[in-house]
């Protein structure tokens, strides 16, 4: 009896279980339904996202083997921190010899400042003996003007008998060495115009010629800045702060201008690209605020903020973009990438990583 009692009691239970496991699975899902359908409304989501983070490669900007290395992979380095030395000796030598033929050049220089100097008192020396000769003509022009009119004289009164045979020789002996000196003075003077010519002409060659040193001496100058430049690349140093990636260099290792030694990630700036579909734009602007959800991080919640919306799809950026006027088209969605801002980034400097997979949703309202 109290068997039978038992199972009828139980019969109810048993009948009426599977009903209220379906109301309640029937709720559950109903509640998800909607919660789902209400978060739907609020935000657009991706999965389609990832951190990216500001990258630098250090390169090298020399040729020559690899003196020492500095740093270990995944280390944390400054800006301006030397990481790799290149053998610098023949850079060295370069530079010695830049400096040497600068020296030699700027001797040259003075060199020609010196010649410009003496043409230029030689000039001077040759002006004041043209005015000296200039003036010893004049005086030679007076002379030789006074014995011809003596001699015209001398002449008149020998033919009135008042003057000897021989008064008369000497007067006109007088008149053609006074016409002789003149013509002598004349040739020095003209003499003393030449050797100023001569002068001034080496005097614009003089000047030329410094001009031409002076320019040489720029490309000198030059020279040594290049090869002090070059020296300077023998030491690479981080061009950023951040963390370094995987090395690609050792010490003895030859390297050339532009290989790419290793990398580093700015590890105090992170921001997401998140790629959206294009039926998810219509209400996105710039500013809503973002929830991000890290695959890492399960727990770990990240606020963000739109910050710019991509003016062309993903697809625009690919090495073979498709053309839609082609005949064989086919209609896909698109996506658009978005910039997702991370608000207070120092909060979670320790735990993003560029690359990281995360989950992004857009509040739209």
């Amino acid at each position: 009896m109290a068997t039978e009692q038992q199972g009828n009691a139980a019969s109810p239970v048993r009948k009426y279980l599977p009903r209220v496991i379906l109301l309640i699975l029937l709720a559950a899902g109903g509640l998800y339904g909607f919660r789902s359908y209400r978060h739907s409304q609020h935000y657009e989501t991706t999965d389609n996202a990832q951190i990216e983070g500001s990258t630098a490669p250090v390169l090298a900007r020399v040729a020559g083997y690899v003196q020492g290395v500095d740093v270990e992979d995944y280390a944390v380095v400054r800006k301006g921190q030397p990481l790799v030395t290149i053998d610098p000796q023949e850079y060295e030598v370069a530079l010695r010899q830049a400096e040497a033929d600068y020296q030699q050049t700027l001797a040259d220089l003075q060199t020609a400042r010196a010649d410009l100097q003496t043409a230029r008192a030689n000039r001077q020396n040759v002006a004041q003996n043209r005015h000296v000769t200039e003036s010893n003509a004049a005086v030679q022009a007076a002379r030789r003007d006074k014995a011809r009119q003596d001699l015209q004289r001398d002449q008149n009164l020998f033919q009135g008998q008042s003057l000897t045979q021989k008064q008369l020789e000497d007067s006109r002996s007088n008149a053609d060495v006074q016409s002789r000196q003149y013509e002598a003075s004349v040739q020095q003077v003209r003499l003393a115009q030449t050797s100023e010519a001569v002068s001034t002409a080496a005097i614009a060659r003089a000047e030329a010629a410094i001009k031409k040193v002076e320019a040489l001496l720029k490309v000198k100058e030059a020279a040594v800045e290049n090869a002090r430049l070059r020296l300077s690349y023998a030491t690479i140093s981080a061009p950023i702060s951040g963390k370094i990636g995987k090395k690609n260099v050792v010490a003895g290792q030859y390297v050339q201008p532009g290989q790419a030694l290793f990398t580093i990630v700015n590890d105090s700036t992170f921001w997401v690209i998140a790629n959206f579909k294009e039926t998810q734009l219509e209400k996105m602007r710039v500013g809503q605020p973002v929830e991000v959800s890290v695959d890492a991080y399960p727990n770990l919640k990240v606020e963000g903020r739109v910050t710019s919306l991509s003016e062309a799809t993903g697809a625009r950026f690919a090495l073979l973009p498709p053309d839609n006027a082609s005949g064989n088209f086919v209609k896909v969605t698109q996506r658009v990438p978005v910039k997702i801002e991370i608000l207070n980034p120092a909060k979670y400097k320790e735990l993003l990583r560029a690359g990281l997979s995360v989950e992004a949703a857009v509040n739209v309202q």
